[in-house]
């Protein structure tokens, strides 16, 4: 039985519908806002998934013990706290704490990111971190060079 805690609450209704469907159980879906969650409640109980838990938390400012998870998913919220005009460094590090928090020894944190490169992303969760995996995504080319429009990794916590 997996632990699936999930950061952003826009992709409940892709990844966390998913996890469930897919016989994962104790799913927890948080987002700082309560206006997203009830609308991800509504979506959940439409489709029958009992067993997705939704809270209202803020990642950088946890306020229940949230810990003991295999796998977190982040698909935009380290982008969007990075792009916080406040203090986006120490955000960044904040994040990195909450992270090594709430994931078990061993746990995979799976994150995807239209604004940081791989070799980036490697440094920001260089402690306590390891790249597990890089998943493919499209490719372009410009000007004589070519990279990605999206990283896509796993990391694993040491």
């Amino acid at each position: 039985m997996l632990q699936c805690l999930i950061l952003e609450l826009e992709m409940v209704f892709s990844w966390l519908n998913l996890l469930a469907k897919c016989g994962f159980s104790n799913i927890t879906g948080i987002d700082y806002s309560p206006s997203a969650i009830q609308l991800s409640g509504r979506i959940i109980e439409k489709e029958g998934l009992s067993n997705i838990k939704l809270k209202v938390e803020d990642f950088l400012n946890l306020s229940t013990k949230l810990s003991g998870f295999h796998v977190c998913i982040d698909k935009g919220t380290f982008d969007a706290i990075s792009l916080n005009p406040d203090n986006a460094i120490e955000k960044r590090k904040q994040y990195v704490k909450s992270l090594s928090g709430v994931l078990k020894v061993k746990g995979f944190f799976l994150i995807t990111s239209c604004n940081w490169t791989k070799e980036e992303l490697l440094n920001e969760f260089s402690e306590g971190f390891e790249l597990f995996e890089e998943l493919p995504t499209p490719k372009f080319s410009f000007g004589g060079r070519s990279g990605n429009s999206v990283a896509a990794l796993v990391f694993q916590k040491m």
